[in-house]
């Protein structure tokens, strides 16, 4: 069953079996509160055994572009589109965020993003390949991030 994210009282609910389950909770409310100030859209989550067309999406994309997989296990996923703009997202149970953020203008921006939340180590499958830069969120705490710009069409 979708669940839409409140940013203003944080909540664990479809989190509670990640060790950093208030952290990931936090930077997803994080997350729910840039769409919803930026773009007026409400961030829905969704079990990923309802929608694992999406993981399949953000999965084929990490594969391809640059032979990732995800060692931990996904708990949530999202996908919507804002202002020409496919976005999609898979929370996992070690506070791993991944997202995908998709124009439909072939002349924009298309980049992957990989957001730690606080208390969780950098996963072992991106350790070597990434630099995280470190952001201060009121919901989240301390999030390290990284990106990398998308080549392939999808």
């Amino acid at each position: 069953m979708p669940y839409a994210v409140d940013f203003v009282n944080v909540s664990t609910v479809g989190l509670e079996s990640s060790p950093v389950a208030d952290a990931l909770a936090g930077l997803r409310a994080n997350e729910a509160r840039y769409f919803k100030n930026k773009y007026d859209h409400v961030f829905t989550v969704t079990p990923v055994d309802e929608a694992p067309e999406v993981l399949d999406y953000v999965n084929r994309i990490l594969a391809e572009e640059r032979d990732i997989t995800i060692g931990s296990r996904p708990l949530e996923v999202s996908a919507f589109e804002v202002e020409g703009i496919r976005m999609a997202y898979v929370f996992y149970e070690s506070g791993l965020s991944v997202n995908v953020m998709y124009d439909l203008d072939e002349t924009k921006k298309r980049a992957v993003g990989f957001k730690l939340s606080e208390g969780m180590e950098v996963p072992e499958e991106l350790a070597e390949r990434f630099k995280f830069a470190r952001q201060k969120s009121k919901l989240a705490g301390v999030i390290r991030g990284s990106f990398f710009v998308i080549k392939g069409a999808y």
